[in-house]
């Protein structure tokens, strides 16, 4: 009896370890699947801007890509791969967030991106977090901060090597320091981001930085004149960023508009702002949560409630603009 036991026990464990599951080896077609998955995503953020829907399938790419790392082994150079992927998925999740001002989701999206670019041992994954941590303490009128994130940025070994990439963190750091009323300063980096940005013309630009264009130069230069009360230098910047800037950037296209509307507003053009402003609000899809553009228009909508206009076509924008501000 209890021989028959003792066999049985054993066959039992043998039959448990035959059937146990063998890991899966991922490959550089599991990488490039993933990929192909991001940039869809990507794409649809350009569109979009903001859409809970896009933040949550980021999310969740991000968690099957985990996923399939604690389940499979890969090579040194995939694995490095994969986690720069769950890095970037989670940056873009929180960059949706930032587009819907929402700041606190947006950096506990961050906070997860951090390490895994610490895996993935990639310099543009660690700017990107250090980007987007910056931009969220901009939201959260945090100046200070954001001024030492940027300044990160710049420092980077990322930058140094590529001047496309220090072209954007001195353009970050001239934004911080616009807002915390150090003027000279300001316009000294926007300077450097300037020159940085004419090195880099002959530079072919990696993925994610390659948004970052002339046309976006010259809206992100708008921000910073913005900041310094030259309302007309920064209408002139958003003029020549929308004679450039493509089609299917739907989100950008519609935010620098708002952007735009608002620089006229500010210079007393009434009517021409409440035009551009209507122009900007129906560029935005019906799926997008780009709050960034919304609340931006809402601004305009005071300063020109602000003058007293009676004109007509300002005061039914007014009105028309209460429904969807």
């Amino acid at each position: 009896m209890h021989r028959r036991t003792f066999l049985v026990a054993a066959t039992g464990t043998a039959v448990a370890a035959a059937a146990s599951p063998r890991l899966t080896r991922l490959g550089q077609a599991d990488a490039d699947r993933f990929h192909l998955e991001y940039t869809e995503l990507l794409r649809a953020d350009a569109r979009l801007g903001g859409a809970g829907r896009v933040e949550n399938k980021a999310i969740e790419l991000a968690s099957r890509i985990q996923s399939s790392l604690a389940d499979g082994g890969a090579s040194d150079r995939v694995r490095r791969q994969m986690y720069r992927l769950v890095s970037d998925a989670m940056c873009l999740a929180a960059f949706g967030a930032i587009d819907a001002s929402a700041p606190r989701r947006a950096r506990s999206h961050l906070d997860r991106a951090l390490p895994l670019a610490g895996l993935a041992r990639d310099g543009e994954a660690m700017y990107r977090v250090w980007d987007h941590l910056m931009l969220t303490s901009s939201q959260r009128e945090n100046h200070a901060e954001a001024a030492a994130g940027a300044e990160v940025m710049k420092r980077s070994s990322t930058a140094r090597r590529d001047p496309l990439y220090a072209s954007l963190g001195h353009m970050r750091h001239a934004n911080a320091l616009a807002r915390l009323h150090r003027p000279a300063e300001s316009l000294r980096a926007l300077s450097l981001a300037e020159e940085a940005c004419g090195r880099a013309d002959d530079v072919q630009p990696s993925a994610w930085i390659s948004f970052y264009n002339r046309a976006e130069f010259d809206a992100l230069s708008s921000y910073v004149w913005t900041a310094l009360g030259d309302h007309e230098r920064a209408e002139s910047c958003l003029h020549r960023t929308l004679a450039a800037i493509p089609d299917d950037m739907v989100r950008n296209k519609a935010l620098y508009t708002a952007h735009l509307s608002l620089a006229q507003a500010r210079q007393g053009e009434v009517e021409l702002a409440a035009g551009t402003g209507r122009r900007a609000y129906e560029m935005l899809l019906p799926a997008s949560g780009s709050l960034r553009t919304t609340r931006t228009l809402a601004v305009t909508r005071q300063v020109i409630e602000a003058t007293g206009t009676k004109a007509p076509e300002v005061v039914s924008w007014i009105e028309e603009s209460r429904r969807w501000i």
